[in-house]
């Protein structure tokens, strides 16, 4: 972990992130603390480590993102040589992942309510 970034401001934000409880309420929290573009770029460098870790091309990863070959460089380098932070959130997203393609395979009908 960056000691240059453990502040005690940064720990009340991170508290105050973990009380959100849906993505309604990111959003309310999220547009009142960030720009528009800053949330944007948040949500490109996310995009960006999820295609990597796909195995994606820089090139389809530029032009499905929009993303600078400067930016999917450093996300890239996050992922290899970061603090695995990406790679916790893909681990404990995937059996919603998995379970949302389970239920999207299931017959008309038999579809459950997630």
């Amino acid at each position: 972990m960056n000691k240059k970034i453990k502040t005690e401001a940064v720990d009340h934000l991170f508290q105050a992130i973990l009380t959100l409880k849906s993505p309604e309420e990111c959003y309310l929290f999220f547009e009142d603390v960030c720009t528009i573009n800053e949330l944007l770029s948040l949500s490109q460098r996310y995009e960006v480590a999820k295609m990597l870790r796909e195995g994606r091309t820089y090139l389809e990863i530029a032009e499905q993102t929009g993303a600078s070959t400067a930016t999917i460089s450093r996300v890239n380098r996050s992922l290899n040589y970061g603090n695995d932070g990406y790679d916790m959130v893909f681990q404990r997203l995937k059996p919603a992942q998995e379970e949302a393609g389970d239920a999207s395979k299931a017959p008309e009908g038999e579809k459950e309510l997630i």
